[in-house]
């Protein structure tokens, strides 16, 4: 089994790390060696800032492989592979929907940095934001933000997550398209651009099928990833939707599940 698997992507919160942002980096980097001489990629598939994501793995993040921001960037250890690219006129579209409903709180994503706008959240919102986006600078305007657009990462009251999923799905129907992990949480992505998609392009580079990569995930932007990955595995913390779309189930992440069943396949 352990030569059978090329790709190991997990997500990172609720996954990879446990709820205060730690892992067992010693652990970790015992079954990382394992994996690099078993041949087997590691690849971080999160709906966070690759700024971000990179600062959990300090010193060897150029190791790994990345698939940021839902899918809309995708990085080869050192060499950018991919990032999407919203039209202007979407984002346009897409900011002039979200004004409509106050209680959405909008965030920006671009290649050079995240962007908050002024006088539509206040600094407690910019500060917790800033623990996702390590770049993350404010702007009187999101029309007038100069860089090219990944896609958009709106917070609405917990309770009303899906109340706004549906409506922004109707909406923005054709331009972009909401993915949720629950929890107040959407991120607006460009058709098609998600955390699968971003695995795809990976495999393909790499010369590897499906049927050779695993997935860790516990939220509904995890459930393509789990589908198209041969081996997949929810998080016990996971809700149902996503523990039925995966073959496997490993412990939560605040038991380092991710780190228990990497050890069972790369023993």
């Amino acid at each position: 089994m352990e030569n059978a698997i090329k790709l190991v992507a997990v997500d990172i919160d609720g996954t990879f790390v446990r709820s205060d942002y730690t892992y067992d980096i010693p652990r970790f980097r015992r079954i990382l060696s394992r994996m690099k001489d078993a041949g087997c990629h590691f690849v971080v598939a999160s709906g966070n800032q690759y700024y971000q994501l990179r600062d959990l793995f300090p010193g060897y993040y150029d190791d790994l492989s990345f698939v940021a921001e839902n899918g809309a960037f995708v990085k080869d250890r050192k060499e950018l592979v991919f990032t999407a690219d919203i039209p202007k006129e979407t984002t346009d579209f897409v900011i002039d929907v979200c004004r409509e409903y106050p209680e959405i709180k909008n965030v920006l994503c671009g290649l050079s940095s995240a962007y908050c706008e002024k006088g539509t959240v206040n600094q407690e919102f910019f500060d917790l934001t800033s623990i996702y986006y390590h770049r993350l600078q404010w702007t009187d305007d999101f029309k007038k933000v100069d860089d090219q657009i990944l896609k958009f990462a709106p917070s609405v009251p917990d309770e009303k997550t899906y109340f706004y999923y549906n409506i922004l799905r109707e909406r923005l129907k054709g331009k972009v398209e909401p993915v949720t992990s629950g929890h107040g949480s959407i991120d607006l992505i460009l058709p098609g651009c998600h955390k699968a998609s971003g695995l795809q392009r990976l495999a393909r580079r790499w010369r590897i099928s499906p049927a050779q990569c695993a997935a860790f995930g516990d939220g509904g932007n995890d459930i393509e990833m789990l589908r198209y990955c041969g081996y997949s595995y929810a998080m016990e913390n996971a809700p149902e939707g996503v523990k039925k779309a995966a073959k496997n189930v490993c412990p939560s992440n605040e038991e380092d599940g991710v780190l228990v069943a990497l050890e069972k396949l790369f023993r």
